[in-house]
């Protein structure tokens, strides 16, 4: 047996405009944003670029070789994949490791900086650990040479494949292939559609989470029976957070539906993917299915965050309403005090007793508005809203 060659990749939605502004970059570090050039001259220097290459495979791509024996390929629709053929099965782990910190300390910093600006990725997002699968490319490999390999790295086997041209066995992240008498741009092909599919669960395995996550945030504030009159601006503030990663998300599901179809034309019309595609192409369309229903949960969601806006919008009125009452009161009744104040004087005359007589009904006013805005700030609204049962 002999391990040809390693595999990596991830997938985030891109185009074609993000595609040339990665080639710009790659070729000279340029950028037609405004960013930092020191910057990003760094970040190209750090990616160690060899040969460039921009061609079409289904999609548009862009590909180089670094000095460290690693090549990227970068297509149109956000899908990176990494190779390293300088590998051994003596130094296997070894090897992964290289090419994985390749991509997270230098290729995903720079084009982190590179798509810096513009609509921010949220927090919920960014702070999420990726777990790659890893693709070991091996040739003249028994059964039982694959189980071995397999075992090294994760005792369960959840799949396995076979054609005549390879063989597959999947662990978790680990895929272990076979090469029989495939070219290796057949079998980065393969790989490639299996790293799309994968990371699109992936996406939206994690919106799944994500909804629960915020739905709960959401819930905690709405569960309050009552609140105080001071602390409906925090929660306030608490539900336009929320209901602005859900409108970025639900931006990002959204794009979600034009690239899957596009996947699924491809690989259809690839006549290299037709046995890989007699077994595991269903899953475009259960990837379509699943996309649909998570679209409708975020629908929710938003729905869900904006009636408790307006819940807590109404009170917020409600207080400015009773606050402006007060104030009225106290206003109407130092007005009424200098009328009568008025009336009974013949002239207006300056002294002692009357400069104490008006910073008494000042330190008066004073303290009433004080006193009315604090019961105000401490009086208890009720929340009234419909309760739904969550275990049916």
């Amino acid at each position: 047996m002999k391990i040809e060659k390693i595999y990596i990749g991830g997938w985030f939605q891109r185009t074609m405009l993000q595609l040339s502004e990665i080639y710009d970059f790659i070729r000279n570090s340029s950028s037609q944003l405004n960013l930092d050039k020191e910057k990003l001259a760094e970040h190209r220097t750090n990616l160690e670029i060899g040969n460039i290459d921009y061609g079409v495979s289904g999609e548009e791509y862009v590909s180089f070789t670094t000095a460290s024996h690693i090549a990227v390929k970068i297509f149109e629709d956000g899908l990176i994949v990494l190779s390293n053929e300088n590998v051994s099965e003596d130094t296997l782990f070894t090897d992964i490791e290289k090419v994985k910190n390749y991509y997270e300390n230098k290729l995903s910093p720079a084009f982190s900086y590179l798509f810096s600006l513009g609509a921010p990725v949220p927090k919920e997002l960014a702070n999420i650990e990726t777990v790659y699968p890893y693709f070991i490319v091996c040739s003249n490999a028994t059964k039982e040479n694959m189980q071995e390999l397999l075992s090294k790295t994760e005792k369960q086997k959840y799949f396995e494949f076979k054609n005549s041209n390879y063989d597959v066995i999947r662990g978790d992240k680990y895929y272990f292939i076979n090469n029989k008498k495939q070219s290796f741009a057949n079998i980065e092909r393969y790989i490639e559609e299996q790293i799309f599919i994968r990371e699109f669960k992936g996406q939206l395995h994690r919106y799944l989470n994500l909804h629960r996550i915020i739905w709960e945030k959401i819930d905690a504030v709405k569960e309050n029976v009552s609140v105080k009159g001071s602390e409906i601006v925090k929660f306030t503030s608490k539900l336009e957070g929320y209901a602005k990663t859900i409108n970025l998300i639900d931006g990002r599901i959204n794009q979600m539906s034009t690239y899957i179809s596009t996947r699924e034309k491809i690989a259809k019309s690839d006549t290299d993917l037709k046995e890989f595609l007699a077994i595991s192409g269903y899953r475009y369309e259960t990837l379509k299915d699943t996309l649909e229903y998570i679209e409708s949960l975020w629908e929710m969601t938003k729905n869900y965050v904006t009636s408790a806006q307006k819940l807590f919008d109404a009170l917020k009125q409600d207080v400015t309403n009773k606050s402006v009452d007060s104030l009225t009161i106290v206003t109407s009744m130092s007005a009424g005090a200098a009328i009568i104040g008025l009336l009974t004087e013949t002239a207006p005359t300056f002294t002692v007793f009357g400069i104490v007589y008006f910073f008494i009904l000042a330190l008066l006013g004073w303290s009433s508005t004080k006193i009315l805005t604090t019961i105000s700030s401490k009086r208890k609204y009720e929340i009234s809203d419909i309760e739904y049962d969550k275990n049916i």
